[in-house]
């Protein structure tokens, strides 16, 4: 093992997510400033070399992050920064393999995700002008991105071949490459319909492509298209609440609990790897349990004496 002064193998860190991962030069900013925090709580108790780091180094770290007020997200995204960088001068034989693995990352706290009411899906879907080859397209997105629970990545970049209208069925590939067969509804399928018959060919005006939702271009929409028009489509179906591509997802896992389904069959239908990703839904189904029994029970209106 040999001991590297600690700006040089941060340094090192750095231009090996650059040319080796590629990372943004935003993210990178992002690395570096977690890097140079950690420099300085470590240099203060000390170190100066690699082989000078310990676990306790990354707690008292920690700490001290804390203290200064930063919330649970952002101590963990630093812990999952140093990770990295105590596993890279591992590796490169400058310090001791296995710092930071037993040391726990800040947990945050889970968001109940925003979610819309069928009431509000409906005057959603309904807003795209069904005059205009965009407006067939749109629909058909929505009415899919909601039938089907897809992220918004794998609703964009759909073939056509991936979608059985007979079957009723979409073929899609998620994360980890892994794929999955999810099933959609009827109107789901005559959106669909319509849109390969009388949109989808007018926005290609004769161009060879193989993917499903198509810009003017002839080029696949893009996420960005479709959330600027996921907006103004909340906005004419007066849905209030910030309404981006997520929701549709977040709204299928819910209303199919609310209606009885399984948490294992939630899962699968939305390709989550681990079901405590699922899990989260239960606390929107939970909340939909509360309401319902406050508005039904006699004894929950009831006003206390």
């Amino acid at each position: 093992m040999r001991p590297v002064p600690l700006d040089h193998a941060v340094d090192a860190f750095l231009d090996h997510l650059a040319v080796e991962r590629g990372l943004r030069p935003n993210t990178l900013s992002a690395y570096a400033r977690d890097l140079r925090a950690y420099l300085e709580t470590v240099t203060g108790r000390g170190a100066r070399r690699t082989t000078d780091l310990t676990d306790a180094d990354l707690e008292v770290h920690l700490v001290r992050l804390s203290r200064r007020g930063l919330r649970a997200t952002s101590r963990a995204r630093a812990m999952s920064t140093l990770r990295g960088f105590h596993r890279f001068i591992a590796r490169e034989g400058w310090g001791v393999a296995g710092v930071g693995r037993d040391v726990p990352a800040p947990k945050a706290p889970r968001r109940i995700p925003t979610t819309l009411t069928v009431r509000e899906i409906e005057a959603l879907v309904e807003a795209p002008d069904p005059t205009t080859p965009a407006g067939l397209r749109d629909r058909a997105m929505l009415e899919l991105g909601y039938a089907s629970g897809l992220r918004v990545s794998e609703l964009c970049g759909l073939d056509v071949e991936a979608v059985d209208l007979a079957e009723r069925i979409v073929r899609v590939r998620g994360k980890g490459g892994r794929e999955r067969i999810v099933p959609f509804g009827r109107p789901a399928a005559r959106a669909v319909a319509r849109y390969l018959d009388a949109g989808r060919p007018r926005l290609l005006r004769g161009r060879p492509g193989a993917a499903l939702f198509v810009g003017r271009g002839g080029r696949a929409i893009s996420r960005v298209s479709f959330y600027r028009a996921l907006r103004r489509y909340a906005a004419n179906a007066g849905i209030v609440r910030r309404v981006h591509p997520h929701v549709l997802r977040h709204t299928f896992a819910t209303h199919l609990l609310e209606g009885g389904a399984d948490l294992r069959l939630v899962q699968e239908l939305l390709g989550h790897a681990d079901i405590s990703t699922t899990q989260i839904y239960t606390h929107v189904d939970t909340r939909h349990l509360v309401e319902a029994y406050r508005a039904f029970h006699p004894r929950a209106r009831r006003a206390s004496s």
